[in-house]
Order: structure tokens, then sequence, then C-alpha cells
């Protein structure tokens, strides 16, 4: 037993130190940092722009259309600010190119209902253009309107949305408001689990694979047996995937807090970070730890086969296959969490921690059918621990170019001479 907290510690300390595994944790703390103030950043460059005094320069029949356009542009948010141009078009171009006007518009008014043309340096950025786009439209169906004597109160009723409200009908459901902010805050989760099961199974396959390329296998061979190697490294990896996670869940928590006043609205109020559940983050750590157990019990079975690095992602690439299936379904899912398929395939193991999970963070499921999920998972990983137990027993005697499953049996063979 001492050698396998050994080799867990080794395991777990070795990886903590690597390079590539320190420069991905400072590279996602960054990107947690710089998403939690993402609204400020944003709202410094995009205010910039607003309050430099630049202006949109309008040229062509401005007698008759400047004004209710410039009505219709107040009627937005970030309000757009016209100025009759008294040059010509190529002076109108020459003074956006000098940047005095952030753009120009050419009006022209044919039977009464105006057309425009937009001009600007790049309109790459349709951000300005969808604003003055949107106001002539608005323009014209009042002119439509007037012209054809409709009055301004019948007009207004025909324009104005319907009213439309959903309401569930079941207990416990949850409100329209709720599921929206619940889809966003399950889709960054969903984005967190992928990659990190993706990343720490492929972690173990490649620790495998290192350690045999380089005979350091035989060397622990004899001092401890194979499964004590294999559940080491799987604990190892998942003691530091879980220390990783926690860091990035508390640094992030931390961001937002210390943001709480400017993070209203906007990316936050769509991903849900305004209304943080802690339930939710319980169950992602759960599902966290499940699901990489899962795939890591895999990926060492499969990174005991081969005897050289490049030969394991070839043959973890079924495996991957699986997590990325798991993930599409989980994407159809996040607008139809109630739906048979996602519901059926929500028990299968190796698609259970992604769909249960989308489903106790966007549904009201009875506890017992997390209980059940959770349970034939935990079942799961058990029988595929043992067996997994006896082909790394096997796989890790087994040298030469390896790349095919038939090499499975070839190992569950070596395993039984033992």
């Amino acid at each position: 037993m001492n050698k396998f907290w050994i080799m867990l510690s080794h395991t777990y300390m070795n990886r903590l130190k690597s390079k590539s595994f320190l420069i991905t944790t400072g590279v996602t703390l960054l990107l947690i940092i710089g998403l939690a103030n993402f609204q400020t950043i944003t709202e410094k460059f995009t205010g910039g722009e607003e309050g430099n005094g630049k202006e949109v320069a309008v040229i062509g029949d401005t007698d008759n259309l400047i004004a209710p356009l410039q009505n219709q542009l107040d009627r937005q948010e970030g309000s757009v600010k016209l100025t009759a141009f008294e040059g010509s078009k190529q002076e109108a171009e020459q003074a956006v190119q000098d940047e005095v006007y952030q753009a120009f518009v050419e009006l022209k008014e044919e039977n009464e209902i105006p057309s425009a043309t937009f001009y600007a340096n790049q309109i790459a950025n349709t951000t300005l253009s969808n604003k003055i786009r949107d106001a002539l439209q608005q323009l014209k169906v009042m002119i439509a309107a007037d012209k054809a004597d409709i009055e301004p109160a019948i007009f207004q009723q025909i324009s104005s949305p319907v009213h439309f409200d959903t309401i569930a009908l079941e207990e416990n459901a949850m409100t329209e408001e709720e599921l929206s902010e619940a889809r966003g805050l399950v889709y960054v989760m969903l984005f967190v689990m992928y990659f990190a099961v993706l990343m720490y199974g492929n972690m173990i396959a490649m620790e495998v694979a290192t350690e045999k390329s380089s005979r350091v296998m035989e060397i622990l061979i004899s001092s401890a047996s194979p499964v004590a190697q294999m559940f080491a490294k799987i604990i190892g990896v998942a003691l530091l995937g879980l220390s990783q996670l926690i860091l990035f869940m508390v640094v992030g928590y931390q961001a937002v807090k210390m943001n709480q006043d400017a993070l209203t609205g906007g990316i936050f109020e769509y991903f849900g970070l305004d209304n943080l559940k802690i339930s939710l983050f319980v169950y992602l750590v759960v599902f966290f730890i499940l699901g990489y157990l899962l795939y890591a019990t895999l990926a060492a079975m499969l990174g005991s086969l081969v005897s050289r690095i490049e030969d394991a992602q070839q043959l973890i690439a079924p495996m991957t296959l699986v997590i990325v299936a798991a993930f599409m379904i989980a994407m159809f899912g996040l607008n139809a969490p109630d739906s048979g398929f996602v519901t059926v395939t929500s028990y299968i193991p190796f698609f259970t921690p992604m769909l249960m999970f989308l489903r106790v963070g966007m549904l009201d499921i009875p506890f017992w059918e997390v209980g059940l999920s959770i349970g034939i998972l935990i079942l799961t990983i058990i029988i595929l621990a043992i067996i997994g137990a006896r082909i790394y027993s096997g796989g890790v005697l087994m040298y030469g170019k390896s790349s095919s499953l038939k090499d499975i049996k070839a190992a569950m063979q070596l395993s039984k001479k033992e």
C-alpha cells in the first residue's frame, strides 16, 4: 500500500510541476479573469468610440429625411448623431477617410419612400449600419402608413409585437427566465466537462505510453503490481484534475463576485453568471469525477497496449469519438432537454456525465432518476476497472508496434500467465 501512495504522489507532483500543465493552468486562469472583466473591457473600447465626438455625415435628400431619421435613431440604445454634410460626395468620402466622421449616408427619396447607401472605411462591423438600417426601415413603414391614411393609434397596434407568455403547469418546473439562465450556465459547464475529460484521459494514456517507451515500466513492474500502477495513475491524475477544477471555480467565483455590479446584462445574463447556483457546481464536480474515472480507466487500459507515444492517439481515437458524440447530443439537448432521446441516452454510462448533468441543470427531475444514473455509472466504472486491470496487467508487458484493439485479447491472455 505504501508503494501505491508513492506512485500516486509521484504522478500527481510530476504532472503538477510539468511546464505544459502550468502554462495551461495559467492561460485558463487569465481567460477566466478576462471573461469576468469582459463587459468592463468592451465598455472601455466601445465607450471610447461613442465619446470621441465622431458623427455620421448625411448627404442627399436631407431636408425631409434627416430629422425624422434622427428621431428614430434616438429611440435606439446608444443613439447615433446625424449631421447634414454641405459638401460633395467626394468630400464626404475624404472626411470619413480622415476620420472626421465614422461614416456617411447618402439618402434618397423616391415617391416619398426613403432609401440609403452607407459608406465607411470598413463595413465588417455592422453595428452602426444596422442601427441606421433599422431606423430607416421604421421611417419607411411610418411614411407608408401615413400615405395609406392609417391612424397612428391603429398603426401602433399593428406594428407592436404580440404579447406571448409561456407558463409551465408543473409546480416545480422552471420559468422561461430560469431556463434561459440555466441553458447558458449548463452550456459553459458542458464545455468545461468535455475538455477536462478529454484532456485528463489523454494525459493518462500518454503517461503510460511514455513510461513504456522509456522502459521505465520494466522497473515499475518489478517493484509494484500493474494494477496498483494503473489505479495510482488514475487517482493521481484525478486529484490533479480536481485541484485544477477547484482552482478555476474559486478564481472564477471570486472574479465574478468582485465585478458583480458590472456583470449585469449582456454575456453574463445570457450565460446565467449573474445568478450562480451552488447546486449546479456540486453536480458538476460529481459528474466530472465519475466521468473522469470512467474514461480514465479506458484510457489507462488502451495506453498500456502501445509501446510508442505516436500510437497512443490512434488507439484512443474511438474513446475520443464517444466523448464527442456525448457532447454533440448534449448540444442538441440544450434546446430539448426533456426529449425522449436525451432521456434514454442519459442512462447510458458513457453519455451519463454530460447528459444527466444537462437534465439536472435544466429540468426539475426526481432525485431517484439522478441516483439511478449515478448508480449505473458507478457499477460500470467498477466492471470496467476489473476488466481494465486485467488488460493493463498484460498490456504493460507487451512491446513492439501495437495500434489495434485486437491486442486486448493478447493482453488478457498475458495477464492470466502472471
